[in-house]
């Protein structure tokens, strides 16, 4: 676990902090098709294994907005408010994919609390910066400021 924190005032006070790694997480292509089902992005390079083998990347690759879905399910292996009342995903910042994420590799969220910001009510606004590494290479799969409000 990354960073717990209890009150508006452990994050603003947490802000710089490195939270760590989740686990890793292995994409595979049944992962990419029911993406590509769920939002009606049928291009080839992600579901078309055979035409892909002849295409930019070798492979068939990950959509870039499932790797950016995957954030939410890595949050809170880095990042929790305990005893708050409500949370909500207040949206993203900044959003960028550096790099491709090939069928069968395997993901991660590392985390960093780049901003906090007391709210009124006893609550605060928090920008992580969730980067998904790709096991293996030099760049990541995804880079996104986080912006989540947390009331207590």
């Amino acid at each position: 676990m990354g960073l717990v924190f209890s009150s508006p005032e452990e994050a603003v006070a947490a802000i710089g902090q490195n939270l760590g790694a989740s686990e890793w997480l292995t994409i595979d292509q049944k992962r990419i098709d029911t993406f590509a089902e769920a939002t009606g992005d049928q291009q080839w390079i992600h579901v078309d294994p055979v035409r892909a083998k002849d295409g930019p990347f070798g492979t068939t690759v990950a959509h870039g907005c499932l790797t950016f879905s995957l954030i939410n399910g890595f949050l809170p292996e880095l990042f929790m408010a305990e005893g708050m009342k409500m949370g909500i995903n207040y949206g993203c910042d900044r959003l960028r994919f550096p790099a491709p994420v090939p069928v069968g590799s395997k993901v991660r969220a590392v985390g960093e609390l780049v901003n906090a910001e007391l709210l009124a009510g006893n609550a605060v606004q928090t920008t992580v910066r969730v980067t998904i590494e790709i096991e293996g290479s030099a760049k990541p799969g995804c880079v996104a400021d986080m912006v989540g409000r947390y009331y207590f």
